[in-house]
């Protein structure tokens, strides 16, 4: 604006000044050129303005298609794999572990008698039960370690939030923001099995030793004494 209004002075300013003695001709001419030149000056400014528009919107894409310097994302995979092997100890049924369906059948038989005393069954029941716990403990306190590691990453996040001078560096923090929600829905979804594990082995052992105590129980009433043959020993025969 200020560069069409120094055109337009510079313009009625050749009009002001006392034109010289000539011919009427001439001086038509010379009002000619003088017009002409001013229309060249405009197209110029014009040319200018849109120069420098163009300038501005080059610097705006520039500045929108910036990549941040540095991203930060957490370690799920190593913090996924460190929760999965510390729930993993003594005689633990783990959701991690490849032979669970093995295990959990030969810890847990399920109804039947065999003879094996009752104090040894129970140990291992009991046994199972309160590893499994012991792994789910193990794998909340793990996570609670983690939270310190994960308070670096959300302070790193805020200041990138605060920072960010293009659209592109927002979207960018945006989307480690979701990434870190992921994480946390997967550390969200261990806990969650791994208390599930320690609750089931506690539920698999009260059902296993109520089906073991009932299966003693029928074999006792079950029991047909046997028919002697008159040539050996036979407990209560006469």
């Amino acid at each position: 604006m200020r560069k069409r209004i120094i055109a337009v002075g510079a313009v009625a300013l050749l009009f002001t000044q006392t034109p010289q003695p000539a011919q009427a001709g001439a001086f038509a001419t010379e009002v000619t050129q003088l017009l002409n030149h001013a229309q060249l000056v405009m197209q110029y400014l014009r040319q200018a303005e849109q120069l420098a528009e163009a300038i501005k919107q080059t610097t705006d894409m520039l500045k929108n298609s910036r990549v941040l310097a540095g991203q930060v994302f957490g370690p799920i995979a190593s913090d996924i794999n460190a929760l999965a092997s510390i729930v993993q100890g003594g005689q633990a049924l783990a959701y991690s572990l490849a032979n669970l369906d093995t295990l959990f059948k030969a810890r847990f038989p399920g109804y039947g008698y065999t003879g094996t005393g009752y104090f040894t069954q129970y140990r291992t029941w009991s046994q199972t039960s309160l590893d499994t716990t012991l792994g789910a403990l193990r794998a909340a306190g793990l996570q609670g370690q983690q939270l310190q590691s994960e308070q670096s990453i959300l302070n790193a996040l805020r200041s990138m939030a605060q920072t960010t001078d293009g659209r592109l560096e927002a979207l960018q923090v945006m989307g480690q923001i979701s990434e870190q929600q992921v994480q946390q829905l997967m550390k969200l979804r261990e806990l969650m099995m791994a208390d599930m594990s320690s609750k089931q082995a506690y539920q698999a052992a009260v059902i296993q030793k109520q089906a073991v105590t009932e299966a003693a129980t029928e074999h006792f009433f079950n029991w047909t004494p046997e028919v002697s043959d008159g040539t050996k020993f036979q407990s209560g025969w006469k």
